[in-house]
């Protein structure tokens, strides 16, 4: 996380006007990695690092900013398309054990599908939880939808990923709960230059409003992730290296 730290650091130093700042971090590795401080990769790219970010960058960002991140309906256990695809809801039992690579029982058969889920819901409490705590931003979500055109899945073989970039993505924006890397990044350019001041939206792949699942909705497990998250970064050290979990 101090890459993330130091990165806030010299934006800030820079003294320009920051309009706005994009959280779009993500990877869905199937395979278990771990990050240079030993946690586990997934966790710690989606979540914890534009956690760090996001954290560092408040104080220079002008009252009215709009801050947004790329959330995704897997983190839902009831989302039906992702339930097919073998994903089985976030798997959240603390900040801690997910730095761990540990996940709450009845998850998906590949952990990396389980790390995924939970760093997005961890994402979208963020979201939550910031809009009530920090009234002067904007902090807001989306789903930009399954986009079989983007590096996502990078670690799939390649005759996967070529049918992925040049047969589905084409063919996406007209399937439910799909999309492409253009209308996704047009979706998501809209929420982030709006400035009709709405905050603690969630929007699907067609920037309409939708719902998490009923336990990221709650705000006590909002506020809890939070609390998790800061207390886990409080442990890395100025050297980047975290304490034992």
């Amino acid at each position: 996380m101090r890459a993330a730290r130091r990165a806030a650091a010299q934006i800030a130093a820079l003294g320009l006007p920051i309009g706005g700042l994009l959280n779009n971090a993500g990877i869905m590795a199937i395979r278990p990695f771990q990050s240079a401080q030993g946690w586990d990769g997934t966790f710690a790219t989606d979540h914890l690092g534009p956690f760090a970010l996001t954290e560092a960058l408040i104080p220079a960002l002008p009252d009215g900013a709009n801050v947004v991140f790329i959330c995704s309906g897997v983190e839902d256990p009831e989302r039906r398309p992702a339930v097919i695809a073998g994903f089985r809801g976030a798997r959240y039992l603390s900040a801690e054990a997910s730095a761990r690579g540990e996940w709450a029982p009845g998850g998906s058969s590949h952990p990396g599908l389980d790390a995924y889920a939970t760093a997005k819901m961890c994402n979208l409490a963020t979201v939550l939880a910031f809009a009530r705590e920090i009234p002067r931003l904007s902090f807001n979500a989306v789903e930009p939808g399954f986009s079989p055109g983007t590096d996502l899945g990078r670690d799939a073989n390649v005759a996967l990923r070529l049918l992925a970039k040049y047969v589905l993505s084409p063919l996406a924006p007209y399937i439910k709960y799909w999309s492409n890397p253009k209308r996704a990044a047009e979706v998501i350019t809209t929420v982030l230059t709006d400035d009709a001041f709405l905050t603690g939206v969630y929007y699907d792949e067609n920037g309409r409003p939708m719902l998490g699942s009923a336990l990221v909705r709650d705000p006590a497990f909002q506020d809890r992730v939070v609390a998790e998250t800061r207390a886990l970064l409080a442990t890395v050290a100025a050297d980047g290296t975290p304490a034992d979990l």
